[in-house]
């Protein structure tokens, strides 16, 4: 009996397809046609009809094509109807269960999302949406027990372009939404699929509204994922996407997971929206036409988030991790009447009410692309809408490996006692559903552990509004987690080394500057002084200046006594007046004999210059 139940990763298939690491393949292509058989059984008895339509679709993963020819073979003799889509993306191969064309009862999807190229899965579908967990379970147990479709008639499987419908259909939505049949005229958009199946948005998308696709990259399929991981979540490949978009002068970055169900951009600026961001923007979009709506966010989620949807009229629910979780919870609030417009994860899953809750990567894409159109009319950008966003201070993003085959029990152990810890010296979160939240005060900020729903890791969120709070909770984690076996701390020890070496750096600078201002103050101290000293000197000169100027008015006052007989200068004033006429007389007739003399000159000038004038010597030519 094969125990299949190893491979349930949360609501989906997923193990190892090819050998590596020294680890034996355990996703084979027996499991695989096994698991097929049994959705196909499970399909039938469900729709309570023999014939029933499958479709099977995959992503670029170099086992993928391999194993969609296994499962046509398995299924070949089990009269059904099947439609093999090819290279598809997940949202897809969901929607063929709801194009008229084709109405699959049932879907099967081939991918293993971002994970490396040695990893695959299978996602099953109905028209209700993806299995849930227990679904899963039950199509696991038929595999398990070698139930299996009887051998009834030949299928009939049928190969079509069926990603045309897909794309025709959001090519329809951004035309209507923004009434306009070439939206992205004059724009340029990259788009970087990781070289996972996201290229088709591109060229059957962006390009027939008018779009330029030329700073795009990584579009063509490759199983390898040779350029970065296709994951939106990966600092190594946003920043891939960030200097695409900065060197290109693109207006818009897109960037697609391997299978197209997540998604994340860059705006013009080269601002990456993904995560918090992601789910701002996304909020923005939707409450305007839906004040009071509730938008459902996984647990690892900033205060600044929670913050941004409540002044933009909403009402952030915090939930478990797990796409299917966020989900599921926005579903059964609808069934509440709670008007619950979008459930979003920080990893870049977005499900909105009007789309089936179907988390679809192009679609929110294709959303914002709408709203991106009425922006630029009014002169704005993405950026606007989430402009007011705080960000905190500090933030870190820590993933710890586990090293034992015991993994779980290892992780429940930690958030057991985690919690036990928490309560006794830190605040526990209200609203938190999975692992810990917990705010340290003296930090000013929280932590957030907890268990991957798909990966025997530990991921750790740290956010902090103080400078050096962050160092601070990473000490008080790492002292705690280092006492558990089968839990790598490593990278968390290597991060709080390298934080302490920048803390000692800034407080050295912060030491030199202050030691330069200490000096530059005793300098201006010793300025200073001089300065009062001169103005000493200043003073004592203005106030012998003061005494000169009272002994002058002295002097002043004493000079009219010294002026005895006025009469008798008025006098002497008159005689100077006639004594000066008779001079005047005397110069008039000085004059008249100038006069004269000059005449006289004048003739002698004219007898002087005739013979020179006459003596000039004849102009001689030098060249001769």
């Amino acid at each position: 009996m094969n125990n299949y139940g190893i491979l349930k990763s949360g609501t989906d298939i997923r193990g190892r397809a090819i050998a590596s690491e020294g680890k034996a393949a355990i996703l084979t292509e027996q499991a695989v046609r096994d698991l097929a058989s049994a959705f196909a059984l499970w399909i039938v008895r469900r729709m309570d009809k023999p014939r029933c339509k499958i479709a099977i679709a995959r992503d670029s993963r170099l086992t993928s094509e391999g194993f969609a020819r296994a499962i046509v073979a398995e299924l070949k003799y089990a009269g059904l109807e099947i439609f093999d889509c090819g290279v598809f993306s997940t949202p897809a191969a969901y929607m063929v269960t709801q194009f008229p064309s084709m109405f699959a009862d049932g879907s099967i999807m081939i991918t293993a999302s971002h994970h490396p190229r040695d990893i695959n899965g299978l996602k099953f579908f109905t028209a209700e949406g993806g299995v849930n967990s227990e679904q899963l379970d039950e199509i696991i147990e038929l595999a398990v027990n070698g139930e299996k479709m009887e051998r009834l008639s030949t299928s009939t499987v049928i190969r079509r372009d069926f990603l045309r419908l897909y794309c025709d259909s959001l090519t329809e939505m951004i035309r209507k939404g923004t009434g306009l049949f070439l939206p992205l005229k004059g724009m340029k958009i990259a788009v970087d699929a990781g070289h996972g199946v996201g290229g088709f948005f591109a060229k059957r998308v962006i390009e027939p509204l008018g779009g330029n696709i030329a700073p795009s990259q990584y579009l063509e399929p490759n199983g390898n994922f040779p350029a970065h991981a296709p994951n939106p979540e990966d600092a190594d490949a946003m920043q891939s996407l960030k200097n695409r978009v900065i060197s290109t002068g693109a207006d818009l970055g897109i960037i697609f997971d391997a299978d197209a169900d997540r998604c994340a951009v860059v705006t013009a600026d080269g601002t990456e929206v993904n995560r918090c961001r992601l789910i701002a923007l996304a909020a923005a979009m939707v409450l305007p036409d839906h004040q009071g709506a509730t938008i459902v966010t996984d647990s690892v989620t900033t205060e600044g988030l929670r913050r941004f949807i409540e002044n933009h009229g909403g009402v952030q629910k915090r939930f478990k991790r797990g796409y299917r979780n966020v989900i599921d919870e926005a579903k059964r609030l609808c069934d509440e009447g709670v008007d619950a417009p979008l459930a979003i994860e920080s990893s870049g899953h977005a499900a909105f009410a009007d789309h089936y809750f179907l988390d679809d990567g192009a679609y929110l894409i294709a959303k914002i692309l709408i709203v991106m159109s009425g922006l630029r009319k009014k002169g704005l950008t993405l950026n606007d809408l989430i402009a007011d966003l705080e960000v905190p201070l500090e933030e870190r993003d820590i993933r710890l490996s586990f090293t034992c085959e015991n993994w779980r029990d290892v992780a429940e152990k930690i958030i057991t006692r985690l919690t036990a810890m928490s309560e006794r010296m830190l605040r526990l979160s209200d609203d938190n559903y999975e692992g810990v939240r917990a705010y340290v005060s003296h930090a000013d900020g929280y932590f957030i552990v907890r268990t991957s729903v798909h990966d025997p890791v530990l991921p750790i969120y740290i956010e902090s509004n103080k400078a050096g709070g962050a160092l601070k909770i990473m000490r008080l984690l790492y002292s705690f987690l280092n006492g558990f076996v089968g839990v790598d701390c490593t990278p968390l020890y290597e991060l709080i080394a390298e934080a302490e070496q920048e803390q000692a750096i800034a407080q050295q600078a912060a030491a030199e500057d202050e030691t330069a201002e200490s000096d530059y103050a005793a300098e201006t101290d010793e300025a200073y002084e001089t300065a009062d000293e001169y103005a000493d000197e200043t003073e004592e000169a203005y106030e012998a200046a003061d005494e000169h100027a009272t002994e002058t008015d002295d002097v002043y006052e004493e000079a009219p006594d010294d002026i005895t007989e006025p009469v008798e200068q008025n006098e002497w004033t008159d005689d100077f007046a006639t004594e000066t006429g008779e001079e005047y007389e005397d110069a008039d007739g000085y004059a008249e004999q100038s006069d004269e003399g000059e005449t006289a000159y004048g003739e002698f000038a004219e007898q002087e210059y005739e013979p020179y004038e006459s003596e000039q010597p004849e102009t001689v030519d030098t060249e001769e």
